[in-house]
This record gives C-alpha cells, structure tokens and sequence, in this order.
C-alpha cells in the first residue's frame, strides 16, 4: 500500500465524492484507510460507566477502500503515485504529474 497515515487525500468515489482530507489509520490486510471525516455512520451506543460518553447515537467514521481515494500533490492536484531511488533517502514516493516528492 502506497498510501501512509497523515496524506492529504480526495475521495474519487461514493457518496463523498471531491471531499478533500487527511488519512488518519490505515488498514493493510484489508486494503482500507480511514479518512477524517468522510463515510461517517451513526453509530448507537450503550451507556458504560467506565468510559466518559453517556451514550446515545454518535457519528463514527468507518474506513472506505484504498481504491476509491487519491493522492493530492501540492502542485498539480489529485495523482497518482509513483516511485523514485534516491542516492541519501533510498525509495521515495513521487507524483506521476509533475514528479515532485511527495
């Protein structure tokens, strides 16, 4: 998986199309990544005395699949990823577009 917590991201596909946002987990085993505020359900919730919430219905984001966002490079916009060998920082990853660093 190419992608890494904390990428800017825009969702390509599904009900948040163009949303633009930043990667908060990602799921390797099962090609997922959670992105902030994107796919979010509502989820409903038991009281526990243990924990701060007091229950009731929350909103909770859910991971969507890693083919259904894309990239955003600083200069040129959504792309895709590509890969380059440099001689100090090894394999780095690189914006197909413009073949900036990303």
């Amino acid at each position: 998986m190419r992608l890494k917590a904390g990428d800017r991201v825009m969702v390509i596909a599904g009900k948040d199309a163009g949303t633009e946002s930043r990667i908060e987990k990602v799921y390797p085993s099962g090609d997922k990544v959670l992105v902030e505020g994107v796919n979010v359900v509502k989820r409903h919730t038991r009281s526990n005395p243990q924990q701060p919430n007091s229950g009731g219905i929350i909103d909770k984001d859910m991971p969507i699949h890693v083919s259904n966002v894309m990239i955003v490079c600083k200069s040129c916009g959504p792309t895709r990823i590509g890969s380059k060998m440099d001689a100090k920082k090894g394999k780095i990853r690189v914006c197909v577009k413009c073949g900036g660093e990303l």
